[in-house]
């Protein structure tokens, strides 16, 4: 009978292990989602910014309405570097223009085991909308 004294103890260690380590994953698992929503609405913002840039000097002569590159990668980079973020930025064509945004969180319950941060890379395009060049606001 003494050979399984303290059997019940390692086995509810281990359980409580096992039921720590997944309420880390619900709890820490959120965090990531809020991580890679956060990086998302940056990367969009970022990009976005960027595609305002639109080169009009053609557009009066029939030319067709581009955003210009350099001044779209400008604005969106300084708009990462206004959000205190760092990305890359780059144009698509001469209508678009992507950002990539990498975020990152601090874990509540997964630090317990060495995990101290989730992050999330995000991406986002935007684009010139078209009816613009068709003289539609």
């Amino acid at each position: 009978m003494n050979a399984e004294r303290g059997s019940v103890t390692a086995f509810a260690a281990v359980i409580s292990l096992a039921l720590l380590v997944c309420a880390g994953l619900v709890v820490d698992g959120g965090a990531k989602i809020q991580a890679y929503r956060h990086a998302y609405a940056i990367a969009e913002e970022a990009a976005r910014a960027g595609a305002g840039r639109v080169d009009t000097s053609r557009a009066y002569m029939g030319g067709r309405i581009e955003t210009r590159p350099s001044h779209a990668l400008t604005a969106a980079r300084a708009y990462l570097t206004s959000a205190g973020r760092i990305g890359e930025v780059v144009a698509v064509g001469g209508r678009a223009v992507q950002v990539t945004v990498t975020a990152s969180r601090p874990t509540r319950l997964l630090s317990l085991i060495g995990i101290d941060q989730v992050t999330a890379t995000a991406t986002a395009t935007a684009q010139l909308f078209h009816g613009i060049e068709q003289g539609r606001p």
